[in-house]
């Protein structure tokens, strides 16, 4: 067989225009094909760092597609002229896959520094057919500094995409100031939100029919989103800034936030961080301590430089915690906090940080070191593309980005996030549906995001009950099985293909979905196993290569209806077994 690759690292090179810092770089291997290298510039004295690239190329040998965390439905080659993806803490993460059709690694890359906004590439040169690789750093300002320590990782090694992005995950962790935060159980059970269900316009007694209706579905939490601030329903952010409950929505929150919690649910708010509207009882506070004024959003972003705008903020969301018993916040927007060339940042005296990244680092991190204080199982999420390395120690929560009524774009974003997230929940985006779907089209909604947390947000007391036996038995699926589905050993395949087979094991049980008309292979033995027919295909086609054995076999509708059930045996070969669109088959070994 023809070699792919060998045991050498690419020759990195740090290029810079600037002659007043040296750099040096010295490389680690680690094992076989899996280097550190190490990479230092140094001045004798403070200054402003000049941009800098680390490159290095290989060869485009058996690589056929793109992986890294902003790819989304499109794992295409970039090419080595264009732009490639920016990282901060607050976006993204710095790490690129590139791999073969058999989802086979030949190239990952991932930085150590996840704080700065940093660019990362990985292009095609089309020259001579080779993948142009770099990390260029300090494209956005930054502080005078004297060096600038940081590691990239090289992975060359012949294994899975996703084992190679997991040992990132893992790699990441071990960091300073990069371990995660806890994750309490809660966290892995089924939420309602209210956002596409009401946007703004909500009232107490509203919410909690809501709630009484999710936690008999099976539901643990509540987000209440946008609106409950404000009389304003125009989706602006003129009136942000004080987060006061607007009475005529919630009269008496504690009281509210108590009814809620006697049903059963945890209690979740929404904040717009950065946010502070020119509408708003603060904005005079403020308006000197902003990184910018939005005209659109009629709203500055605060700039957490200032040691009374992180306190402010911080406050706020502890006096929420104690006043109202809320178990947890969904902090919004803090991509927002960064500079903008363009726009005069406020002028005002006292801050405490010269580096926004690194306020914002102190920002977060601070907010759940104290919340945590009050309430240590405190819920804190984060959306998609806040999602990086950094943010997992901020949050415990991370939610794909907004995908209304798009199954497949759910799909596509909560198994990336999967792929980077480690323990840390990973959520989809809220579940809504037409009313006038078939309710097998509706349940596609459920059955595409089956390895993530799913959140609902539909008016639960208007759907009926076909819909409401639909959610009742998927969120009941998610809910038994959550231990194999989110905590299991995740293999999706084919990116390119949006995951058209996805995979999860723990112990003796495995969960298989399908979305697109293929062959299941078993090739593992099991106790139970079950397949998800995320298709209009109905039927399964399996390909086994276990010795035969004797199942129980069950076939269930997308409503949790027993279609068929029987105790026949299964061996080497194909078999294929008659499954209703969203519907489930599952396999339980009978003892001899």
């Amino acid at each position: 067989m023809k070699t792919l690759i060998n045991n050498t690292c690419p020759t990195v090179t740090v290029v810079s225009d600037s002659p007043l810092f040296d750099s040096t770089t010295e490389i680690e291997t680690v094992t076989e094909n899996l280097f550190l290298v190490h990479i230092k510039l140094k001045a004798t004295q403070k200054e402003y760092p000049p941009v800098c690239t680390v490159e290095w190329s290989i060869p485009a040998v058996d690589v056929h597609s793109l992986w890294h965390p902003g790819t989304d439905r499109n794992k295409a080659f970039q090419v080595d002229w264009g732009d490639g993806f920016q990282s901060k803490s607050t976006s993204l993460a710095p790490v690129a896959s590139l791999y073969n059709l058999d989802g086979r690694n030949r190239l990952t890359f991932a930085f150590t520094d996840a704080l700065n906004n940093v660019s990362i590439k990985a292009g095609i040169h089309e020259e001579d057919s080779t993948f142009l690789c770099s990390v260029t750093l300090f494209e956005e300002a930054m502080p005078k500094i004297d060096h600038y320590e940081a590691t990239l990782r090289i992975d060359r090694r012949d294994i899975s995409y996703n084992k190679a992005l997991e040992e990132v995950t893992a790699w990441w962790e071990t960091l300073p100031g990069y371990k995660p935060s806890v994750v309490p159980d809660v966290a892995l059970r089924p939420m309602y939100s209210t956002w596409y269900s009401y946007h703004q316009e909500l009232t107490a007694a509203e919410l909690e029919e809501q709630s009484k209706l999710a936690k008999e579905l099976g539901c643990d939490t509540i987000i209440v989103d946008d609106g409950w601030q404000t009389d304003d329903n125009n989706r602006g952010y003129a009136f942000t800034g004080d987060w006061e409950v607007y009475e005529g929505k919630i009269p008496d929150m504690k009281s509210h936030v108590d009814t809620v919690h006697k049903l059963g649910l945890k209690y979740m708010l929404w904040y717009s961080v950065p946010f502070v509207g020119k509408s708003s009882k603060v904005w005079s506070q403020f308006e000197n301590k902003l990184l910018r004024i939005d005209e659109k959003l009629n709203a500055g972003v605060l700039d957490p430089r200032y040691p009374d705008v992180r306190e402010y903020l911080i406050n706020t969301y502890e006096q929420a915690i104690i006043g109202w018993d809320i178990d947890g916040l969904k902090l919004d927007f803090v991509d927002s906090f960064r500079l903008s060339p363009d726009q005069q940042e406020g002028t005002a005296e006292g801050r405490d940080h010269e580096s926004v990244p690194e306020a914002v680092d102190r920002l977060l991190s601070d907010v759940m070191e104290r919340l945590r204080a009050i309430k240590p199982d405190i819920l804190i999420e984060f959306r998609q593309t806040y999602i990086g390395p950094l943010m997992r120690k901020y949050g415990n929560m991370f939610r794909a980005n907004d995908c209304p009524n798009d199954s497949i774009q759910n799909r596509v974003r909560t198994l990336d996030l999967r792929l980077l997230s480690g323990n840390t929940a990973v959520h989809s985006d809220m579940i809504m549906f037409n009313p006038n779907e078939p309710v097998e089209s509706a349940a596609m909604q459920l059955v595409n995001v089956i390895f993530s947390v799913p959140q609902i947000s539909l008016r639960l007391n208007e759907i009926g009950q076909e819909y409401l036996s639909m959610l009742r038995f998927w969120l009941a699926f998610s809910r038994d099985h959550g231990d194999v589905l989110l905590r299991g050993e995740l293999s999706p395949q084919q990116p390119e293909l949006l995951y058209p087979l996805v995979t999860a094991r723990k112990d003796d049980t495995q969960i298989i979905a399908i979305y697109a008309d293929v062959i299941v292979p078993v090739e593992q033995d099991f106790t139970q196993l079950f397949i998800v027919n995320g298709t209009y295909s109905e039927r399964v086609v399996i390909r086994s290569t276990l010795s035969p054995a004797r199942y129980e076999i069950q076939v269930k509708d997308c409503c949790g209806q027993i279609i068929s059930s029987e105790i026949a045996e299964m061996g080497r070969g194909l078999l294929e077994v008659a499954v209703p669109k969203a519907g489930l088959v599952s396999f339980k070994r009978v003892d001899a």
